[in-house]
């Protein structure tokens, strides 16, 4: 069966893949084409300069708009910056209720891949099927929901959803998925280790300065800075490349001899992970969160609780007891392929409660 797809855009980025850095811009250009290419009707609205796979795209924010905004932000250097009511969530929310009405039919699915930020536009259209597709941020709003990981579903569902019989058959676990083109397995790797993603402690690029200075190891650093390392800059020991594209990403991945993701918070999915692995780079990460799913320790690389332990973790991918092969084997399972097949199959049950028997459908 195919479906009819609205895909919201994020007002505060483009849909390119300049905008590597986040990951909900990155989730709806890849559902884009993910489900364009299986032969689904995929309506992308976003800015003037999107660049997508889609059956449709629809200009909801104007470039000369989005400029006035944002344009004096250096993204590339500095986190993302955006307000709900700014002129350019404005414009998207007007423009995107209005373009909507004139192309939606009966049982078309409408995706807010930024959950609450579009939500007004969501709001203003509750007579179609809105499905919040990949809930990696605190709170969800709609019927029906897809969380990235089993942490993110857990975290948010509380100690109610323990102590009280209230779980929902269409709160689903959907992991991320990712373009097996954008990496490159390489098992010939370079003398250094690699931390990517927001340059601060809170992703643990600390741990990562640490560990590869005790041990006397290169480090590369890739990412938005924040201001305490804007300010005060890195050991000699460190190489900072900035922010970095698709292309040069994937260079640094399938060299590194290990990649660190030490977040000192519970990741909803953390996506560097898989690309890393995708690299048939192995990965060194703290102990909790999406880390718990999707980091077989001792196969795709190791999950670490104290300083010794990372230690030993970086050591043992040093010396190649991890196997990059299974490092990719295990990637690949994220890829659109394998997760487009679990898609079609959430929105068939949805869709069964609209046009068949719901719960009970056979």
């Amino acid at each position: 069966m195919k479906y009819r797809f609205h895909v919201l855009g994020i007002p505060h980025t483009i849909t390119n893949k300049d905008f590597s850095a986040c990951a909900y811009t990155q989730k709806a250009l890849k559902f884009c084409k993910m489900m364009t290419e299986r032969g689904h009707h995929v309506i992308h609205y976003g800015h003037e300069d999107s660049d997508v796979i889609c059956s449709e795209h629809v200009t909801v924010v104007s470039r000369k708009t989005w400029n006035k905004v944002y344009g004096d932000h250096d993204y590339k250097k500095k986190w993302f910056k955006y307000d709900v009511e700014d002129k350019a969530y404005k414009e998207f929310y007007r423009r995107s209720i209005k373009e909507i009405e004139k192309r939606k039919e009966e049982h078309d699915f409408l995706l807010p891949f930024w959950g609450f930020g579009v939500k007004p536009i969501c709001d203003h259209h509750s007579d179609m099927i809105v499905v919040e597709p990949g809930i990696g941020y605190g709170g969800a709003f709609a019927r029906y929901r897809v969380f990235e990981s089993y942490a993110i579903y857990h975290g948010i569902g509380g100690m109610d959803a323990i102590t009280s019989c209230n779980q929902d058959w269409y709160h689903v676990v959907i992991p991320n998925y990712f373009d097996l083109d954008e990496f490159e397995f390489n098992d010939k790797k370079e003398d250094y280790m690699l931390f990517v993603g927001r340059v601060y402690d809170g992703k643990g690029v600390n741990i990562a300065i640490q560990v590869t200075q005790a041990l006397g190891l290169k480090l590369k650093v890739a990412g938005q800075l924040d201001e305490f390392y804007e300010k005060h800059g890195f050991p000699d020991h460190v190489e900072y490349v900035g922010y970095v594209t698709p292309e040069e990403r994937k260079e640094l991945m399938k060299n590194a001899m290990g990649s660190y993701l030490p977040s000192m918070y519970s990741e909803p999915f953390g996506g560097v992970q898989i690309e890393n692995l995708l690299c048939g780079t192995p990965t060194i990460t703290t102990d909790w969160g999406a880390f718990s799913e999707n980091n077989i320790n001792g196969v795709t690389g190791y999950r670490c609780r104290t300083f010794g332990e990372f230690v030993a973790a970086t050591r043992s991918v040093v010396n190649g007891d991890i196997s990059y092969e299974a490092c990719r084997k295990w990637g690949e399972n994220f890829s659109l392929e394998n997760v487009a097949l679990k898609y079609e199959r959430y929105f068939k049950t949805i869709m069964d409660i609209y046009t068949g028997h719901g719960w009970y459908e056979l």
